[in-house]
């Protein structure tokens, strides 16, 4: 883990500098999350990139909702909210945290956005929320930031329940971490193995993509690599490479 040459403390959130990009941290050497300075609304860190991988397979409208689970340092929504106009939910357990973005990450302050200071465990097991999101972006950590806080069976079946009938979820998993095995198997069994995987990137993160609706069924080789060059082009993100990615894992996994 690099040193980085400035800290701004508040309680157990703080933030570091280096080379035009800001970091985000629970009060550890560990990175929560970045924003580049100048450029806020790229996502820097590679596997933020790779949490939108449901571009592959579809594409919100304003009528479809976003929900991310795990607030970080605001990559997702601040990305999200430049690039949709869907409703966007944000759960985030540390009211600290969402100080720290608004002062420092320049969160998005807009009717589109709210942030729910709640325990995502509970949240997801609220019916108010039960097929409601079209998209859900789960990325839970604590200061440690080794293996997610949420990964019971019943989280991810909450998480389910928590989709439209054509909702998909991105979650992001460390794959050396003896919780990996674990959460795997229980996104596998709560979305009824309708999961992809992506490769391991030098970090150590695996994203998981795991499908309620039909879109992993009804998508053909061909269909995903025109998809990836459409969001490359698009979104300039790496699409093409998560498509190679992930037609190159499948079969080990």
């Amino acid at each position: 883990m690099e040193m980085f040459n400035q800290a701004i403390d508040m309680n157990d959130v703080t933030i570091s500098e280096e080379d035009g990009i800001r970091y985000l941290h629970f009060g550890t050497q560990w990175i929560q999350g970045a924003m580049r300075i100048m450029r806020p609304h790229d996502l820097v860190l590679t596997y933020t990139q790779q949490m939108m991988a449901w571009l592959l397979f579809q594409e919100v409208s304003k009528d479809d909702g976003i929900a991310i689970l795990g607030l970080g340092a605001g990559s997702l929504l601040r990305f999200c909210m430049k690039h949709t106009q869907s409703d966007l939910h944000t759960v985030e357990i540390n009211p600290r945290v969402t100080a720290m973005c608004q002062a420092f990450f320049r969160l998005p302050q807009n009717q589109r956005s709210v942030i729910y200071h709640e325990d995502a465990e509970s949240w997801v097991q609220d019916p108010t929320h039960f097929d409601r999101y079209r998209v859900l972006m789960v990325d839970l950590y604590d200061a440690a930031a080794q293996g997610p806080v949420c990964s019971s069976l019943a989280f991810y079946q909450g998480c389910y329940r928590c989709l439209d009938e054509q909702g998909l979820m991105t979650v992001n998993l460390f794959g050396a971490h003896e919780s990996y095995d674990v959460n795997i198997n229980h996104i596998s069994q709560a979305f009824h193995g309708n999961i992809l995987i992506l490769p391991e990137i030098d970090e150590g993160n695996i994203v998981v993509l795991a499908f309620k609706g039909d879109d992993l069924s009804r998508t053909t080789t061909a269909m995903l690599m025109d998809q990836a060059e459409y969001i490359q082009k698009k979104y300039k993100l790496p699409a093409r490479r998560w498509a190679k990615g992930i037609l190159a894992e499948q079969p080990k996994t």
